[in-house]
């Protein structure tokens, strides 16, 4: 079968001949459909994520697809279910294998596409909001690159949570985006974002997956007893945060990984996707995927991503 693969450590990644694996204790093999493209994916090519596996590996954190097989113990899901799991690798192939334990029945509405963006973007948002910074109705959320990935998705959250959003896109038509997920006010990432915050009354809940400059203005514009959930750092600045601004404004500066919740709170990335599968099946979720790319096109979808010409998610068709 083909797979896009990292080859060796700080080699460049390709599209490979493999052969098919098959699935040991406890997995499934998966005839893959779709395989939504993460920030992530950047960052593991490249070696320097936190979880980066040992090369050779096959990129590709999450899919969605058909079972085609049960390794010795599994009973479920059974051969011919339609799931979406997030493996952390082996995606971007034709078939993989992966924990049974991990495969999540998908809406019969929802198609592959969206189903294999659909975890790590929505799952980051509605756990971060909810359990880490217990976004409340009524309070105010600043959502940062409120066009991407995850930000988009912590747009329609908020929303659906019943705060008020304020969202920050680079560009009119990223802009334009975020406004159409339901942002209540949004703002170019160029604009004086600390004076423009300030002038609607400030942000109760901030979530950045940006870092850099736009988390100091940010935190200028929060709110006393203000939560900062961090989410990552595409600008690729880590932010130093003053502490003494935190302790003058009672400010909690939040840091939030949803991936090590697989070994450490498994149950709660299940509630949390079953609470989201119903929300999208209610029609509060409209996943908004931008570019969907074959296998043969892995290397120009992941540059998608690096030059940040996506909004939403970039989905590959194994």
């Amino acid at each position: 079968m083909r797979a896009f693969r990292v080859p060796s450590d700080g080699a460049t990644p390709s599209l490979s001949e493999v052969a098919r694996p098959s699935p040991a204790q406890g997995e499934v093999l998966i005839g893959i459909e779709a395989c939504g493209l993460n920030f992530a994916d950047l960052l593991m090519a490249k070696g320097t994520y936190q979880d980066t596996p040992a090369a050779p590996f096959t990129l590709g954190m999450e899919v969605c697809g058909t079972v085609l097989e049960q390794g010795p113990g599994v009973t479920s899901p059974a051969v011919g279910a339609r799931v979406a799991v997030f493996g952390g690798q082996g995606g971007l192939a034709e078939a993989g294998v992966f924990p049974a334990a991990l495969c999540r029945p998908v809406p019969a509405t929802m198609t592959a596409p969206q189903a294999a963006g659909f975890q790590v973007a929505y799952g980051t948002s509605h756990l971060a909001l909810t359990r880490r910074a217990r976004l409340q109705p009524g309070e105010t959320l600043l959502a940062l690159g409120a066009a991407g990935g995850v930000g988009l998705t912590a747009v329609e959250i908020g929303k659906a949570l019943g705060a008020t959003v304020i969202a920050v896109a680079r560009g009119e038509a990223k802009c334009a985006v975020a406004r159409a997920a339901g942002a209540d006010h949004v703002f170019d990432a160029n604009a004086d974002l600390t004076a423009e915050v300030r002038a609607l009354g400030g942000a109760d809940v901030v979530y950045d997956p940006v870092g850099g400059a736009a988390f100091t203005a940010a935190l200028r514009a929060t709110n006393r007893e203000g939560r900062i959930l961090s989410i990552g750092f595409a600008s690729g600045e880590v932010p130093q945060i003053p502490a003494n601004h935190l302790l003058v404004k009672n400010i909690s500066v939040i840091g939030f990984y949803w991936g090590g919740y697989l070994s450490f709170n498994p149950t709660a990335l299940a509630d949390s996707m079953g609470a989201l599968f119903a929300m999208f099946e209610a029609g509060q979720l409209r996943p908004h995927v931008s570019h969907v790319l074959p296998l043969d096109q892995a290397a120009a979808a992941l540059e998608l991503l690096r030059s940040r010409q996506s909004t939403g998610k970039v989905v590959v068709t194994p």
